[in-house]
């Protein structure tokens, strides 16, 4: 997805710096001319005077846009140039000290969810998507993995372990992992042919986190944290609760949690 990142302010420069450099090679940065200053000049970064007047050039010029800035000013700034969810470009907000990755506008159609979740996973921030169909969506699938793992090995898995529990991939709304296994193969393939997308969790979130998951001398010894499935399913969502403890299917650990479990 060819996307631009606009910043606002200084505040959300180190922002800007960490998630251009996961998006590369199809990403282009917008700065203020104020902020010129320090940076090298780059093909991959551009200078604005007017945001109004950036946004009305920039539109329909990429598939996404990153809005690095409060979502008033956002909406006040794209609000001319919608015309249609078909046509309009995915559009993104994240707050200049990178908590929220909001999917803001062309959330199914345009992509702007996907690009949320992928945004979300490069700054390790919480996505936000209010999307009908996604939110209806309750489970987190937790997957740990060894190192070159098969696609269809982590696929079974899966498939597995929701029929185990009772529940169809059409209620799943992430699979959630370690950022230790962001860029396993046979895990990110199994995902896309699964059509569920990938949160990542940080391996500092499953250090610290404080509810009660299955912990494996083995995992803290290779890793240097308790687990991977359960954590990562608990954590990929809100107020959740282990609804299958991990299981194990050759080389693969799987467990689910369900949100606003009652």
């Amino acid at each position: 997805m060819k996307t631009a990142v606009v910043l606002l302010n200084e505040s959300g420069r180190k922002v800007g710096k960490r998630l251009i450099e996961g998006l590369m090679p199809d990403a282009t940065l917008y700065l203020p001319k104020r902020l010129k200053h320090g940076n090298a000049n780059s093909s991959s970064i551009n200078y604005y005077s007017d945001l109004s007047i950036l946004t009305g050039d920039i539109f329909h010029k990429y598939d996404g846009i990153v809005f690095i800035m409060a979502l008033g000013i956002v909406i006040r700034v794209i609000a001319p140039h919608i015309k249609n969810k078909l046509t309009d470009p995915a559009i993104v907000v994240v707050d200049d000290v990178g908590r929220y990755a909001i999917s803001a506008l062309s959330g199914h159609e345009g992509g702007a969810n996907g690009l949320a979740i992928r945004v979300a996973n490069i700054l390790k921030v919480e996505p936000v998507i209010t999307t009908g169909s996604e939110s209806k969506k309750d489970l987190i699938v937790g997957v740990g993995c060894r190192k070159g793992i098969s696609s269809a090995h982590v696929k079974e898995a899966i498939i597995g372990a929701l029929k185990e529990a009772g529940y169809s991939r059409e209620a799943v709304r992430f699979i959630a992992t370690v950022d230790l296994k962001e860029k396993e193969k046979g895990l990110l393939d199994a995902a896309s042919m699964l059509g569920i997308p990938i949160r990542i969790i940080s391996k500092e979130e499953i250090d610290s986190c404080a509810k009660n998951y299955t912990k494996s001398q083995v995992v803290t010894r290779r890793l240097g944290i308790g687990g991977v499935c359960e954590p990562a399913a608990l954590l990929g969502g809100r107020r959740t609760r282990l609804i299958l403890k991990k299981k194990i299917y050759k080389g693969v650990t799987v467990a689910i949690a369900r949100e606003n479990f009652s």
